[in-house]
Formats: structure tokens, C-alpha cells, sequence
């Protein structure tokens, strides 16, 4: 890594996570740094995984689609509600006039 910039990178971790970073980066003689490195690069979604995010993804966006459906039937429901009332009373007061 001669002449390679270095930069820094913060991750947040709780006491407890930091000191099990900590320990284990120690057990495998290795600074702390290094053993984030590593570790991010070992790490890599499958395809399965990918896939699954895609699904779910979409899942969530079929989701959202039928909440705002059902929010427009409810609207629609209160409306009629209000306009079957409406002409109840009108209906009523032409019985009572009668």
C-alpha cells in the first residue's frame, strides 16, 4: 500500500460491540482496522439475497399500492354513507310534509 491515500472510516458500535472488536481483532493478531477491512471484504451478498431484496422490495411497494386503494374505497364508502343519509332525511321530511 505504499503511496496509497488513507482515509478514515467511523463506525458507531455500542461499548460492548467495540470491546468484542476489540478482542478479536487481539485473538487473531491483527489491529482493529484490518480486521473491519477484512471483514467487509468477506462480506457479500448472495444472489438468493439479492433476489430476495428485489422481492421484497416489490412486496412492499404492492403493499403500499393496496393501502392507498383501500384508503380511496373508505373515502368513497364515507361519501356514499353521507350522501344515503342526505337523502334519508329529505326522504323523511317529504313523508312528514305529506
Amino acid at each position: 500500500m505504499a503511496g496509497a491515500a488513507i482515509e478514515r472510516i467511523v463506525v458507531q458500535a455500542t461499548a460492548q460491540e467495540k470491546q468484542t472488536i476489540r478482542d478479536k481483532a487481539k485473538r487473531m493478531g491483527l489491529p482493529v482496522s484490518e480486521l473491519m477491512r477484512r471483514g467487509a471484504e468477506a462480506y457479500s451478498l448472495s444472489d438468493e439475497d439479492e433476489e430476495l431484496g428485489l422481492v421484497a422490495d416489490a412486496a412492499l411497494a404492492a403493499a403500499n399500492r393496496a393501502s392507498d386503494a383501500i384508503d380511496d374505497l373508505l373515502a368513497f364508502v364515507e361519501k356514499s354513507n353521507q350522501r344515503i343519509a342526505a337523502m334519508e332525511i329529505e326522504a323523511k321530511k317529504n313523508e312528514a310534509a305529506e
